[in-house]
């Protein structure tokens, strides 16, 4: 299949053109044991270098070629597999392969919704890294595409097929927390790692890197290897810790609360630890709007302290996720109003009144206390990677599709955008118009 490098979202060729030059193809039909799924990799930098491992040890996966615009990661790629993998800088020579079933990309944001088109186009499933996108608009073309395709595409966001987020779920509709109101959501940490300053390879330069096609729709300037290895760090690439730490609390908080996303936010933040030429803040703090409560989110790369990693508070009891358990912490049943609102009350008054209520001598009821909580712990399932092997072998649904990752991606968005317009914006999930 001859496929042009001209084939991108934005520019030239609208996304109907696309399938017009390509053709949908069927999904992968339910295989035999003993069938392989040949997988390409686009991007196998710090994350993609992970997932080609991931994949390669899952039965039945064939990691047959990769794409990069440094050759250091190339080199890692054939240093890794024992040269059995092919490399590449041209991800169209990954996409026009008729023995690649599914792709996989892992590169900067700014190039995830062009390479899901293109890799559609080319009657490829696609399994992307979280955000699936670098904007709300590129959301619902790519939910479009997939659903026009009849390919599979899963969001790489591991908390959406955690055990413990089904548990989580489950707890929630399960009303044991009352009617829910606040939540909290905090990724906090404190160190250079954290906060994307990555060692520069000593070889990174201009012979090395593809610095006109690694950055492709983004601006064009003088090469910088500083970008390549630490990209998280600006807009043109990236949305900072809205879309690589947020996105991932907000595809677990809709699964766990059942929502598709928020109507409204407002979002502050700033470059206060950091403040190293990056133009992503490096802590920031939003609130957003859902129809039934409140959500605060903070991500802040300056301090590990977290006053609330996943929290929903309700009437009844707060359930906190963490990384090997939930847990379930009840409040004190309310009682009569029978202590500090009747200060100033007469002895005669005080004693009525609590007779009233059952109590005589004018003795006030005891303080009701909280039974104990309640700590949940379930059995790891599959992981993520392996979870888009088994839907493509066995025809299932994505475990994490497209208007999933739209309206996790869209969220983190949305206080991105709030945060530079210093303003309140609403989000219609349903037109998917910003005001």
């Amino acid at each position: 299949m001859e496929l042009s490098r001209r084939i991108f979202l934005r520019t030239a060729a609208p996304a109907s053109l696309l399938f017009r030059l390509a053709g949908p193809k069927p999904a992968l039909k339910a295989a035999a044991p003993n069938d392989q799924i040949g997988m390409g990799f686009i991007g196998v930098g710090i994350r993609g270098s992970y997932l080609l491992e991931g994949f390669r040890k899952t039965p039945g996966v064939r990691a047959l070629i990769a794409a990069d615009c440094y050759d250091g990661h190339l080199a890692w790629a054939r240093e890794a597999t024992g040269g059995a993998i092919e490399t590449t800088r041209d991800y169209f020579e990954i996409l026009k392969r008729p023995d690649i079933d599914a792709v996989v990309i892992a590169t900067p944001d700014h190039w995830h919704a062009r390479m899901i088109l293109d890799a559609l186009a080319a009657g490829k499933h696609v399994y992307v890294e979280k955000p699936m996108t670098y904007s709300i608009e590129e959301g619902k073309q790519v939910v479009e595409a997939v659903r026009k395709s009849g390919k599979t595409l899963m969001v790489g966001s591991q908390g959406k097929t955690s055990t413990l987020t089904a548990k989580a779920r489950e707890l929630v509709k399960s009303g044991i927390l009352g009617d829910l109101n606040q939540c909290r959501l905090a990724t906090n940490r404190n160190s250079p790692e954290g906060a994307w300053v990555y060692p520069v390879p000593d070889d990174a330069s201009p012979q090395t890197i593809d610095w006109n096609r690694w950055l492709g729709p983004a601006p064009k300037i003088p090469f910088d290897a500083r970008r390549v290895f630490r990209w998280r760090c600006w807009w043109e690439y990236s949305g900072g810790v809205a879309t690589d730490l947020w996105v991932h609390s907000f595809t677990t908080f809709h699964e766990v609360m059942d929502v598709k996303g928020p109507r409204s936010a407002v979002a502050q933040g700033g470059i206060f630890r950091f403040p190293d030429g990056r133009t992503c803040p490096d802590l920031l703090t939003g609130i957003y709007e859902y129809p039934n409560f409140i959500l605060e989110i903070t991500a802040n790369l300056g301090s590990s302290r977290s006053s609330g990693g996943f929290v929903i508070a309700g009437s009844q009891a707060s359930l906190s996720l963490g990384a090997r358990a939930v847990e379930v912490s009840f409040e004190p049943p309310p009682g009569p109003v029978a202590w500090y609102g009747l200060n100033g009350w007469t002895q005669a008054a005080r004693e009525k009144y609590l007779a009233s209520l059952g109590f005589e001598g004018g003795k006030r009821p005891p303080r009701q206390e909280a039974k104990p909580p309640e700590v949940h712990k379930v059995e790891r399932g599959l992981e993520h990677h392996e979870l888009f092997v088994k839907c493509l072998r066995e025809g299932s649904p994505s475990p994490e599709n497209a208007e999933e990752g739209h309206f996790a991606a869209g969220a983190a968005h949305l206080g991105n955008m709030a945060f530079r317009q210093r303003r309140r914006l609403e989000w219609n999930l349903a037109s998917n118009k910003v005001s």
